[in-house]
């Protein structure tokens, strides 16, 4: 096979691969990376010796992933890539499309609680119909060894399906009352206990985890005289508020799973905010 007509191979797999990789990692950064070293091995490999490209990749990508996400175990902060810019489109919860990105969304949080020789099984397995003796390959582990791991997988992923639109919706309501009447309990029984929360200011990004460090900083957040609109932000429920003044001061996203925010993305660097276009709010036509 010539240079060309392994390039062009390649590139007829990369957009499955991206999509495995995507849900492997978490990371669309990270995907593109794996697939990226899936190519250069194929590069070194004499492509002739190869019976079944599409196989043969994903098995490097599978690979390729299983390290990564065992790096993470030894070096968390490590997975903490920065977000996508949010897309923001306010009071258009119906949108379909948005909603099915949620659900994807969510799934990630949840598939992020898996091991990664359990993850790989699940998401090649059911997410792709990779048969279990090529992700036995994969793993080092016999066909049945691989489907004891995609069962149990699976038996996780189905104990935290992530909720529906307006239950989500109402989760992120119910969030917003309790830290508007300063009801920290109730903030508390709203947020997953290991909840992430990645914040964007002027100064840079800040990673907060748990509940009650969360908690207290949107308690405390809440206290500002603000006004607020739901939002749907990158086709999860948030938030987008103004000071009394009509001035952009943030948006925010929540990522619900099972009733709890397992979740929140937010942005207060007026830079990116300028930049997301979002619709300004006249004070005369606030409620």
């Amino acid at each position: 096979m010539t240079g060309e007509a392994l390039a062009s191979a390649f590139e007829e797999q990369r957009g499955r691969l991206v999509a495995v990789a995507h849900r492997m990692l978490g990371s669309r950064a990270d995907a593109e990376d794996a697939v990226q070293e899936a190519w250069l091995r194929l590069a070194r490999q004499d492509a002739d010796t190869i019976d079944n490209l599409s196989g043969w990749l994903t098995t490097v990508v599978g690979r390729v992933c299983i390290d990564v996400l065992r790096s993470r175990k030894t070096r968390p902060e490590d997975s903490y890539d920065e977000p996508p810019e949010p897309l923001v489109i306010e009071d258009s919860l119906e949108e379909d499309a948005l909603l099915a990105e949620s659900v994807g969304v969510a799934l990630l949080v949840v598939l992020d609680t898996l091991g990664p020789a359990e993850r790989l099984a699940f998401v090649l397995h059911d997410l792709f119909a990779v048969p279990f003796t090529e992700v036995g390959e994969i793993l080092g582990k016999s066909p049945d060894a691989a489907k004891m791991l995609a069962s149990r997988a699976r038996r996780k992923v189905q104990g935290r399906r992530p909720a529906d639109e307006s239950s989500q919706r109402a989760v992120v309501d119910a969030f917003l009352a309790a830290a508007r009447e300063g009801d920290f309990e109730g903030l508390l029984e709203l947020l997953d206990p290991d909840v992430r929360w990645r914040s964007r200011t002027r100064h840079g990004e800040i990673v907060r985890l748990g509940a009650a460090e969360v908690a207290t900083r949107v308690q405390r957040g809440a206290r500002a005289a603000v006004i607020t609109r739901a939002a749907l932000v990158d086709g999860k429920p948030g938030v987008v508020s103004w000071s009394r003044t009509g001035k952009l001061l943030g948006v925010m996203s929540c990522t619900v799973v099972d009733g709890r925010i397992v979740g929140i993305d937010s942005v207060s660097d007026p830079r990116r905010l300028a930049a997301m276009g979002v619709t300004s709010w006249e004070p005369s036509s606030s409620k």
